[in-house]
């Protein structure tokens, strides 16, 4: 019997193991994780101000900054005067280039005092005293692309509690990519390895369909599953996945799950009222509200009348009054899914 892609995927990947064990030799020690560190660029002391006007946040389909969005962000937190400080979190230095391109970005910004990127290898450096040091004082946090799983890893470190002590004083978080992952009530957060849609489709308890819970749950975004590069790379099959999941697994609350998929050069900015603004590519709300018909270890997934969302440039969502109509149905039978599942009509007769 050939092996299903999956299994194809995973025992070449095991292969390739093998055999670099045996070029590099049993005795070859692993690398050394690298130390944390600290680049600030901008003004070397933080703001002194009471009282901040956010919260708001980013959520991004690719790794980068967007600037349309991250300014909108900017300029809701500072109340349009004065200026603020921010912090990226990252989980490995760039293979080339510059080593802070997200502060890059952002110090081209108005209202910017300083931005400062921390690179975090390890779990245990979610405790680094001067990077929740820095991360309290900040008033914006943004998680860059890479593995979200280095970042679920924080979440029993005290990083956790720093970035939410950021939001809650009226600050704001977001991030692209895995940093958009991290910042969903939900996290998919591929600790296993990255899942495709015809995987979570064939069987939506795959091994590498693994989740955290409990790492951030932001005001008005609740009961989320985020997924990042959506329509590039197929991604709409296995966010339905996750969401059956979700509800199946109790992983949300009030029966209802949405899943929220953003198109790489796509951002969301969301104000403290829950109101989402689109820049650039599309995004996809995807609510899942009953029970799948089946979702069972081992067998592909059967769920009717997902319903979707296309957002485009400069439309919003309101994820604090969620809309119950706009949207159009989708279907997976036997892990199969409907036709066209990236635009549809929109139904208005709700």
């Amino acid at each position: 019997m050939r092996p299903f892609p999956h299994q194809a995927r995973r025992i070449a990947a095991s292969l390739a193991a093998a055999l670099a064990v045996i070029a590099g030799g049993l005795a070859q020690a692993e690398p050394a994780e690298a130390a944390a560190s600290r680049i600030r660029l901008g003004n070397s002391a933080d703001v002194g101000r009471a009282t901040w006007s956010g919260p708001a946040f980013t959520l991004n389909g690719s790794g980068g900054i967007v600037s349309a969005s991250m300014a909108r962000a900017v300029d809701a937190i500072r109340g349009g005067t004065g200026s603020l400080d921010v912090v990226v979190l990252a989980a490995s230095t760039p293979a080339s280039g510059s080593r802070t391109p997200e502060c890059d970005a952002v110090m081209r910004l108005s209202g910017i005092n300083s931005c400062t990127t921390w690179t975090l290898t390890k779990p245990s450096d979610g405790n680094n005293s001067q990077a929740n040091t820095d991360i309290r004082n900040a008033e914006f946090v943004y998680f860059a692309g890479g593995d979200q799983c280095k970042y679920a890893a924080w979440k029993s470190t005290s990083l956790r509690a720093s970035v939410q002590s950021v939001v809650a004083k009226g600050g704001g978080s977001g991030g692209g990519s895995a940093g958009h992952h991290i910042n969903s009530s939900v996290v998919y957060d591929a600790c296993q390895g990255s899942i495709t849609s015809s995987e979570a489709l064939a069987n939506p308890y795959d091994s590498y369909a693994t989740f955290t819970t409990g790492m951030f749950d932001w005001p008005n975004y609740g009961d989320t599953i985020n997924d990042s590069h959506f329509v590039s790379r197929d991604r709409m099959g296995r966010t339905m996945a996750f969401v059956a999941r979700a509800l199946k697994d109790g992983l949300t609350q009030g029966g209802r799950a949405w899943g929220v998929g953003v198109e790489e050069g796509g951002s969301l900015f969301i104000d403290k009222d829950g109101l989402a603004t689109l820049s650039g590519a599309d995004t996809y709300v995807v609510l899942g509200d009953h029970t799948p018909e089946k979702a069972v270890p081992g067998q592909p997934l059967t769920f009717t009348g997902f319903k979707i969302w296309r957002l485009t440039a400069g439309q919003t969502f309101d994820f604090k009054n969620r809309p119950t109509c706009g949207y159009y149905l989708r279907s997976v039978t036997n892990g199969v899914t409907d036709s066209n599942l990236y635009n549809g009509t929109p139904i208005t007769s709700c």
